[in-house]
């Protein structure tokens, strides 16, 4: 998984009548806060603090409220499922929630670093995963009529520019062949000098600044991993629907697929979502998304949300990304043995495993962004449940 640069602008309010309407909890939080806006140079107990608080200080980030539903998706227990070493593997993750539903019944249930059921979670890039599923609900509602449309059909921003000639399709496997650079080890990348733009008036921040832009390579000929396209997602669903992210997913997925708590979503600079990272949410409606995701995008009713395909195409290889057995689809993570994932840093995830019925979300902490041993260790976790499930 790649960096992602956190759009708050971090201002700690140590008296006065804002911090002193805080409840309690809330103004332990604020003193914890980090005062710099790069997430990768918090400390360990600032992104404790500020991880499960993005959405309730809003001198750090608007946000949109997302609705639960009033008929929420029941969780029943299974058969608790028994994991050697699960207190060691937790605590080398920093594991803030781990959900484990298979046949969707609760398999195993566990919280740390003082988080629990009714907090909410930032999710960074697992939000990636949510905006690409949108873009099916559009489709399926005839708001967006093909993929292989042009993105400035839907985005008059982007005529002239390089993605005047990008589709759908290549926006959401990362394949525009538009010059993006996600290094954030490099302070003149895309990703660093995107945050910082002062947007053209009038002009949604990300449509700004992606719209200048070169071609680097052909449309749909070389996969880029690009934070800033997600966020053009977003641009693009809500520009095809006339509503907000945050509107359209209470419509289409939260209220449907029987969320149980209210989620949010932090607004960029100029207002709108940011589609590729930061939604907040429980851990267990972020596996009840996994389940909604198996039911291939049916909502309580059994009625179809996406298209009827939509999910065979978004969870499976559309571009290598280099790495054996791996691949990237509509804004998942896929695998080549069927199973995909919703992944954001510092530890944050949503395996899915058609074959097993398997649905494992996890928030975590993780001492770096997406390098250390954290990552290996997750993913021989997850083969660790298959081949407990597997022994059954």
């Amino acid at each position: 998984m790649r960096k992602l640069w956190v759009l708050l602008g971090a201002v700690v309010i140590a008296g006065g009548a804002g911090f002193a309407s805080l409840d309690r909890e809330t103004r332990g939080l604020v003193m914890a806060l980090p005062t710099n806006t790069d997430v990768l140079f918090w400390n360990e107990r600032q992104r404790d603090a500020a991880f499960r608080a993005m959405d309730r200080l809003p001198f750090l980030a608007k946000a949109n409220v997302i609705a639960p539903s009033a008929r929420p998706m029941a969780l029943p227990a299974g058969k608790p499922l028994t994991i050697p070493g699960i207190e060691d593997y937790m605590r080398r993750q920093r594991t803030a929630g781990l959900v484990i539903v298979q046949d969707g019944k609760v398999r195993f249930e566990r919280y740390g670093l003082d988080f629990d059921a009714k907090g909410r979670w930032t999710s960074f890039s697992v939000a990636k995963s949510f905006t690409s599923t949108l873009v099916g609900a559009a489709v399926k509602d005839g708001a967006i009529r093909s993929l292989d449309d042009k993105i400035s059909q839907y985005i008059p921003g982007l005529k002239g520019s390089a993605y005047d000639d990008v589709s759908v399709r290549q926006l959401l496997t990362m394949s525009s062949g538009v010059r993006w650079n996600e290094d954030y080890g490099d302070p003149d990348s895309d990703v660093a000098k995107f945050n910082a733009a002062k947007p053209e008036a009038g002009m949604d921040a990300t449509v700004s600044y992606m719209r200048t832009l070169p071609r680097a390579h052909p449309p749909g000929a070389v996969w880029n991993y690009n934070t800033g396209e997600t966020n053009l997602i977003g641009v693009l669903v809500s520009s095809a629907t006339g509503k907000t992210l945050a509107t359209y997913l209470q419509q289409k997925v939260w209220q449907p697929a029987g969320m149980e708590q209210e989620a949010t979503w932090l607004l960029g600079k100029t207002g709108h979502e940011i589609g590729g990272c930061c939604l907040q949410a429980a851990t267990r409606d972020f596996a009840r998304f996994g389940l909604f995701v198996l039911a291939n995008g049916k909502d309580g009713d059994g009625r179809q949300v996406v298209p009827q395909d939509w999910f065979a195409q978004a969870t499976t290889r559309q571009k290598g990304i280099g790495r054996t057995g791996k691949g990237y689809g509509f804004q998942w993570w896929t695998y080549d043995d069927g199973s995909f994932a919703a992944q954001g840093i510092f530890g944050q995830g949503i395996f899915i495993d058609p074959k097993r019925k398997l649905v494992i979300a996890s928030n975590s902490d993780w001492p770096k962004a997406s390098s250390g041993s954290q990552p290996v260790q997750r993913e021989a976790f997850y083969r660790q449940v298959q081949g407990l499930l597997d022994r059954e």
